[in-house]
């Protein structure tokens, strides 16, 4: 009897590890895998892989100038002439050796502090491409976040009911969802000034 309830014990513990190893902690961890596939498509995740390049935590140790040429060709063309582009290289040659052994930018976890201390020290216009190239990073992040939340108020803004509406009302509309922070500075009274400095209307709005 001892026995065989001890190994009724141990089937129990197996089953229940394999519950939450299985059952849950793995089928969560496909279903992030599947999101994150999702969001970040082959190009998305070659832009930051090649973007990491100009990080310079661990003093530059990512820096490599074939993958910042690759990078501006790639994703940026239109940023930068063809001239531009040859320079961009012999820019990137003359920052790999100068820009790590400046005390100014030793210690530097972001790209975006990177981007401080390039206009602190005046950097910036000694390597102005290289500068062009960490802005148009930096950008990536915002105007991304701005598309999707444009898309998302879209689906709630202009559903079945309202798939008729004009264009600017439709923009004024998302505007007007999207920017909720800067929507809260204004107060009513202004708001029914505005409306009725435009023209007469049959009801007195103030």
């Amino acid at each position: 009897m001892p026995r065989k309830g001890r190994t009724r014990i141990l089937v129990d513990h197996v089953s229940v590890e394999h519950h939450y190893r299985v059952n849950l902690f793995t089928a969560c961890f496909d279903t992030q895998l599947q999101e994150l596939n999702r969001r970040f498509t082959d190009n998305m995740v070659k832009l930051l892989t090649l973007s990491s390049t100009l990080d310079p935590r661990d003093n530059f140790q990512r820096l490599d100038i074939g993958k910042i040429c690759e990078l501006a060709e790639t994703f940026y063309p239109d940023d930068f002439t063809e001239q531009e582009k040859i320079h961009l290289k012999i820019q990137a040659q003359h920052y790999e050796l100068d820009v790590p052994e400046h005390p100014e930018f030793r210690n530097l976890v972001t790209i975006s502090e990177l981007c401080q201390v390039l206009t602190k020290t005046r950097k910036s216009l000694t390597y102005p491409l290289i500068d062009r190239l960490i802005r148009l990073i930096l950008t990536l992040p915002v105007s991304t976040a701005t598309n999707k939340r444009s898309f998302s108020a879209m689906s709630l803004v202009k559903n079945r009911l309202r798939n008729k509406m004009e264009y600017e009302f439709l923009v004024d509309c998302l505007i007007t969802y999207i920017e909720k922070k800067m929507i809260k500075e204004f107060d009513t009274d202004s708001i029914i000034n505005e409306f009725a400095d435009m023209k007469e209307r049959c009801a007195r709005l103030k």
